[in-house]
């Protein structure tokens, strides 16, 4: 589902550029961890996920707060100069800036990334309390490397570097593009294949019959959080979208599972 008549987002800005990202807040304050969402690539915040955390918040009265990535959805600038540097400051800056307490990270697809970065970077600075824990639906960490790059043919390769952009039929609506900055960038935030800790309760949600991020992926990173309490729940007929009421049931479920 989409919201048939959202309210107008308001915007915070961020980085050099002064790009204006916008937010949507759904108030809560029961007194148990906020929940932050980060949607995937080309996604939204007016997503059928995205709409039913926030719908749920308002029901339990637990504040949910959703962005989009700039060049995304309602926020400014270009989709195709976007890199995983910048969505995930993005999500930094819409955590420090309209969130406080603990959170719990819903990340979608590559926003299973950017929640890694984002715990990465809170951990860093010292702050790593302030995160209650993550669920990754479909989680898609390197896959600018891991499932992109690797999977070009030589001939593409050739074509993004020469070009610096190759356009990849979707399943999801137009042509996606690939910029030689995006792939280059993400080399740069590769959180895979070492060991790694974020410190907080893990649920992962991953459809066996996802054919954009194989479930075989998922495990990859299971693999790497080895000290953290991990929990991955494989769903035989669930595809990349996980969208259906009983997977947003499942999601809603893992988040109520941590706090």
């Amino acid at each position: 589902m989409t919201e048939t008549a959202p309210s107008a987002p308001h915007f915070v800005t961020v980085g050099a550029d002064a790009r204006r990202i916008a937010v949507r807040t759904t108030p809560g304050g029961d007194g148990r961890p906020g929940v932050l969402w980060c949607g995937g690539f080309l996604s939204d915040m007016l997503g059928t996920k995205a709409v039913e955390l926030a719908a749920w918040g308002a029901a339990h009265d637990r504040r949910v707060v959703r962005f989009d990535y700039s060049g995304h959805g309602e926020s400014e600038g270009a989709f195709i100069e976007g890199t995983i540097s910048r969505w995930a400051e993005d999500a930094l800056a819409v955590f420090d800036r309209e969130t406080a307490g603990p959170q719990i990270v819903v990340g979608s697809s590559m926003g299973g990334w950017i929640a890694l970065l984002l715990a990465r970077a809170l951990a860093a600075r010292g702050d790593a309390s302030r995160l209650a824990g993550l669920v990754l639906i479909a989680p898609a960490p390197d896959f600018t490397e891991e499932l992109v790059w690797k999977a070009m043919t030589p001939e593409i390769r050739a074509e993004v570097m020469a070009k610096g952009v190759w356009y990849r039929a979707s399943d999801y609506g137009e042509p996606q593009p690939f910029t030689r900055a995006l792939i280059e960038d993400g080399r740069s935030n590769l959180v895979l294949g070492a060991p790694f800790a974020v410190g907080c309760p893990v649920r992962i949600l991953q459809g066996v019959a996802d054919d954009t991020v194989p479930w075989q992926h998922a495990m990859k990173l299971v693999s790497c959080l080895a000290e953290d309490d991990v929990v991955v729940t494989l769903v035989k007929d669930g595809d990349h979208r996980l969208s259906r009421p009983e997977d947003i049931a499942r999601i809603l479920a893992a988040v109520e599972q941590i706090g």
